[in-house]
């Protein structure tokens, strides 16, 4: 991504040059001005973060209570229920299409950001409900009767003894869900068709690939940038993401 940001067009095209390597003095910043000055790059990345951003929110909201309750659910009853959703998680995304895009219509959200927001919460609840059950099996549940026992109601119980201990898992569902909010494609590209209003993911490809004509090196340039912004975010809570993933598995 960064030799092709800083590469002429010349040299990214010419068949002769060796594409891994900078045969020319690089461009520098020629195709992040065009990327900052001729886009509306700068709105897309404010976009983004407040869909993902909101979309954590409310999936936390949801999923992590969710988890919560189905992981003290025994019997038979609550192993159907996880089954259940985390094949909803499985649904394809374009089976799902027609029928949000006729909710997302009724609802007057067409061409405005609150079409993903509501909607990204749809793909990544399921999968997020599916792993922190997991997790909330793993924690010692004499905690939690302890808890109780000294006067705690249930609520409490989870709210200062279950969430503290679950802090990796919720890292690993807010690194989840945010990548899949700044990465999904197809609602975005179809709900929002205003340039101003759409999200990296969607307007990168539309308006930098004109016909044939691929802006090679400002699409590279986006790449990079987002990805120098996401990466500080999550390598920090790497080992985090790990451990999360990993919850239960050897219960």
């Amino acid at each position: 991504m960064a030799i092709t940001a800083f590469k002429r067009d010349s040299d990214l095209y010419n068949p002769t040059n060796n594409p891994y390597i900078l045969n020319a003095p690089p461009t520098l910043i020629t195709h992040f001005r065009l990327l900052f000055e001729e886009t509306k790059f700068p709105r897309w990345i404010v976009n983004t973060a407040g869909v993902g951003l909101s979309t954590v929110l409310i999936t936390l909201v949801l999923a992590v209570p969710a988890a919560y309750a189905l992981s003290r659910l025994r019997g038979r009853l609550g192993q159907q229920l996880a089954v259940a959703i985390f094949l909803t998680y499985l649904v394809p995304p374009t089976l799902l299409f027609l029928l949000l895009s006729q909710i997302i219509s009724a609802l007057g959200f067409q061409d405005r950001l609150w079409a993903l927001v509501i909607t990204y919460p749809s793909l990544s609840t399921p999968f997020v409900a599916w792993l922190l059950m997991g997790f909330f099996r793993s924690l010692p549940q004499e905690l939690e009767e302890a808890a109780l026992v000294d006067g705690a109601d249930r609520f409490t119980a989870f709210r200062r003894i279950m969430l503290p201990l679950a802090l990796p898992g919720i890292l690993t569902a807010v690194i989840f869900t945010f990548t899949l909010a700044v990465n999904e494609f197809t609602y975005a590209l179809t709900f929002v068709s205003i340039s101003h209003l759409k999200t990296v993911s969607a307007g990168v490809p539309t308006d930098l690939i004109r016909g044939d004509v691929f802006f090679s090196g400002a699409i590279m340039g986006s790449a990079l940038v987002v990805s120098l912004s996401v990466a500080p975010l999550c390598n920090p809570f790497l080992d985090r993401f790990v451990e999360g993933l990993t919850a239960g598995a050897l219960r």
